[in-house]
């Protein structure tokens, strides 16, 4: 199967100030992700705010470039290609959290939709008008609703109209940070089952950013566990729901409702708070949080082990999988 996506090693550090006498200080946002994402499959990146997941969908879909390391997309390596070509833009498009904030309020439906097909292609005005209005019955909307503005839209119908634009280029990666979490309980089913019959429709690669595990377990092919800009935990979503490795991976999972009543789940709170990126720990970066932490942690940095389908960075897990 040919990869789609393949991030290696990648890196995103800002130069910020610090006040009038502080100076300045790099945050080191993304630090050191590696991963692939081939056509069909969906991969979920989690962790706590603050964890660097967004700032990696934003390297995914080129708003911002890596700092180090490689992206590929499609077998092309952008990370330092500069203004990417019309044609990558095409291939990655994003489905952002608020729906409202992505929508230009001035603008109507239709025309937001055919934007995308006015600026990167040719188009005839007449095919971007048929086109738009396809997309829109596509994903459970009128046609007459092309005529309307946003804010005469409830959350979930916007949350359409901004999936239904992603889609008007034929990309073949879709990047949804918390496409959700700004909705309804109610309504996110069928925001989720839309998304799935897409995905199965146009044979999309989804990287699917979300703090909420109920529904990474409902959707995802594969998890990748971020804390603090680096990668914890990586692999099959069945086997790091059903035994995750890193304390903090466990800790995540057992913040998620079961609903069994039957089932006794052991919640783990974690002490403290995540530490600051100006200042990140020594060592493995989530010690000093961790219950398991033991000489070695604050000493040397972890990297991912264990079998392809699933690898987590902790000294722990390595000492409690090695033979004796």
């Amino acid at each position: 199967m040919t990869t789609l996506l393949q991030a290696i090693d990648l890196h995103r550090t800002y130069r910020v100030a610090r006040g009038m006498f502080g100076g300045h200080a790099d945050v080191r946002a993304v630090a050191g992700i590696s991963f692939s994402l081939n056509p069909g499959e969906t991969l979920a990146i989690v962790g706590e705010s603050g964890s660097g997941k967004s700032t990696l969908g934003r390297m995914l879909t080129l708003i911002e470039p890596p700092s180090d390391g490689h992206l590929f997309i499609d077998g092309i390596d952008v990370s330092n290609i500069g203004r990417p070509s019309k044609e990558l833009r095409s291939a990655v498009q994003m489905v952002f959290q608020n729906p409202y904030g992505s929508l230009n309020p001035r603008q109507t439906i239709g025309a937001a939709l055919e934007e995308p097909l006015l600026v990167n292609t040719a188009t005839p005005a007449r095919e971007r008008r048929d086109a738009a209005l396809a997309m829109l019955e596509r994903v459970g909307l009128r046609q007459e609703h092309a005529g309307r503005y946003p804010h005469m839209f409830s959350g979930g119908q916007r949350q359409r109209i901004a999936i239904a634009r992603s889609l008007m280029l034929r990309p073949k990666i879709l990047v949804l940070d918390e496409p959700v979490s700004a909705l309804d309980v109610s309504v996110r089913a069928q925001i989720l089952n839309l998304i799935t019959e897409l995905q199965g429709e146009f044979n999309l690669a989804y990287v699917f950013i979300s703090h909420d595990l109920s529904v990474v377990r409902h959707i995802a092919d594969r998890v990748l566990v971020m804390y603090l800009g680096r990668a914890v935990e990586y692999g099959a979503a069945e086997q790091i729901f059903a035994a995750p490795r890193h304390p903090y991976s466990r800790a995540l999972m057992s913040a998620t409702p079961v609903a069994d009543p039957r089932r006794v789940k052991e919640r783990i709170v974690l002490k403290g708070e995540m530490p600051s990126p100006f200042n990140p720990p020594s060592g493995c970066v989530f010690h000093p949080r961790c219950p398991l932490a033991f000489e070695r942690c604050p000493q040397e940095r972890p990297e991912l082990t264990g079998e392809a389908g699933h690898m987590a960075a902790c000294f722990a897990t390595e000492a409690a999988n090695s033979p004796l």
